[in-house]
């Protein structure tokens, strides 16, 4: 029995017998390039709304008052429900197709997902290569969210399961590690097309989205599929020989036979998603919902997303802020390389909750900074140089807190809890709430900066109070645990146990049912 929300980890938890192959590195690096596309897409908006030449182009009234900072309220001069239209209908679009991925995913492989994913965010880059109105952006737009929600629903699920579970953890954070690494690629790419003072500098660093869906496109072209994905399609001796070149051992009759008997117990259900409301899979679906949604509400992707304006908003130079951008984000890749490093070493929960006391300290002292200069009133000046190497500074600190905890764990662990019989669906639910709740925060961001001004900071610094508080209480520790015996975290937790426990019966003798199954 857990202790004030701290769970052992009570039960059945299997060790199968495997290593950590060349094969399995190789394959989940490749995976782990569906990141590029989600990344790049959250490094490239910023950069560009703050080009102006886009602005010209697109949002006159936006430059009209940017060209007159001198009277404008800091605060307020990117406040335009169009513009942040333009950044936050790709993740309404995600929100869709992440829906569909899970059909897609389930009958034709994560493989199949994935390569979709990107041909249709190449297709969206080249609509925005080539946009002449607003509408033509908004569509390019939508297409590469199609792409993003297929990714995002195909590539975590496939890390989880391609990974030995002493590894899983690490391996999984590969796929946050290429995130910020598109963030890092896409600030690099608006630092040096910002400086071109044509149209071809916006529509280079839009259509660059290409580049990376290309990478995805190729390397899904090579990517095997996972002895599970395998194994729900009825393809048993191609998905044993797979997990025999996957654990680097030929001894791997124990676990292909759970594997059989957990798809077994899959075909039985008729409905993925409808199956999710049955009680027994309370514990999973909250955290599938919560953890995406607490993920957003750290005020990660105001950052990610606006940092050049923001940076701009708060009186830096163009150059600067983009600069700024291009520091912050890497200190993003570092600190998830140390997430990489620590997370299968040191557990979910630790560093879940040292990253958001560290979040909590720098965004109250952001808030005081820009409210020490600025006040309420947003009155226009630049920052001393000193004080914006004060305000970056602990804007890193922030970002470093949020990426060795809530970046990489907020896609790892809802991959890795639910079991095989909806766990595509179950991955549909992470990413459409994390598309919701990004395409909220993204849409109301410039509104709610015009008018909280550095309120903002405090409104977001709140969240993360009440997320680090519900991780201490209500999260088990899933480090280490086999993805198919993540049952007994729940049965082992001091409040999730109430959901399962009735179930725990019927689950035994459903699985006494099942025949170990061989092949030959």
């Amino acid at each position: 029995m857990a202790i004030g929300g701290i769970a052992s980890t009570g039960g059945v938890n299997k060790k199968y017998p495997g290593k950590l192959t060349h094969f399995v590195l190789r394959s989940c690096l490749v995976a782990a390039m569906g990141g590029l596309i989600f990344g790049y897409d959250i490094g490239i908006s910023g950069g560009v709304t703050s080009m102006g030449p886009f602005l010209d182009k697109f949002f006159r009234s936006v430059a009209k008052k940017k060209n007159h900072s001198g009277t404008t309220n800091k605060y307020c001069q990117y406040n335009s429900q169009m513009l942040t239209l333009f950044t936050s209908s790709l993740y309404l679009a995600a929100l869709l197709s992440s829906l569909a991925a899970s059909t897609v995913s389930r009958k034709f492989g994560r493989q199949r997902s994935m390569l979709f994913g990107g041909l249709l965010f190449f297709a969206g880059g080249l609509f925005n290569f080539i946009a002449q109105h607003v509408w033509m952006l908004i569509v390019g737009r939508v297409l590469l969210g199609f792409g993003v929600g297929f990714a995002n629903q195909a590539v975590p699920l496939y890390l989880s399961e391609m990974a030995p579970s002493k590894y899983r953890g690490c391996l999984n954070i590969g796929f946050q590690l290429l995130i910020t690494f598109g963030i890092v690629f896409a600030n690099v790419l608006n630092f040096f097309f910002g400086k071109i003072t044509s149209d071809w500098g916006w529509r280079s660093s839009l259509g660059g989205a290409m580049i990376p869906a290309l990478v995805i496109i190729i390397g899904s072209l090579w990517l095997p599929d996972t002895p599970h994905s395998m194994i729900d399609r009825g393809n048993h001796h191609e998905a044993k020989e797979q997990l025999q070149k996957i654990r680097g051992v030929d001894n791997v009759d124990e676990e292909f036979n759970d594997l059989v008997a957990a798809s077994i117990a899959s075909t039985r259900v008729e409905q993925p998603l409808r199956k999710l409301r049955e009680r027994k899979y309370r514990p999973q679906v909250s955290l599938a919902f919560l953890i995406p949604m607490f993920q957003q509400l750290t005020g990660i992707n105001v950052i990610m997303f606006y940092a050049p304006v923001l940076f701009n908003s708060i009186g830096f130079k163009d150059k600067a802020s983009l600069m700024s951008a291009i520091i912050t984000g890497g200190v993003n890749l570092v600190a998830t390389c140390v997430s990489m490093y620590g997370v299968d070493r040191w557990g979910r929960r630790t560093l879940f909750l040292v990253g958001g006391v560290q979040m909590i300290i720098s965004q109250i002292v952001v808030a005081a900074a820009i409210w020490a200069k600025f006040g309420t009133d947003g009155s226009p000046g630049d920052l001393p140089q000193w004080y914006a190497i004060l305000v970056v500074f602990f804007l890193c600190i922030y970002i470093a807190g949020f990426a060795w905890s809530w970046g990489p764990l907020g896609w790892l662990v809802p991959s890795e809890i639910f079991p095989s019989e909806i766990r595509s669906a179950g991955q549909s639910v992470t990413v459409s709430c994390n598309m919701f709740f990004t395409f909220v925060v993204a849409q109301c961001f410039l509104t709610m900066l015009c008018h909280m001004k550095f309120g903002l900071f405090i409104f977001f610094a709140a969240f993360v109070v009440a997320m680090t508080i519900f991780v201490y209480f209500m999260l088990p520790e899933t480090k280490g645990i086999s993805i198919d015996e993540m049952g007994s975290v729940w049965r082992s937790h001091s409040y999730w146990s109430r959901f399962v426990e009735h179930n725990d019966d019927n689950d035994v003798e459903m699985d006494q049912q099942i025949p170990p199954v061989h092949t030959h």
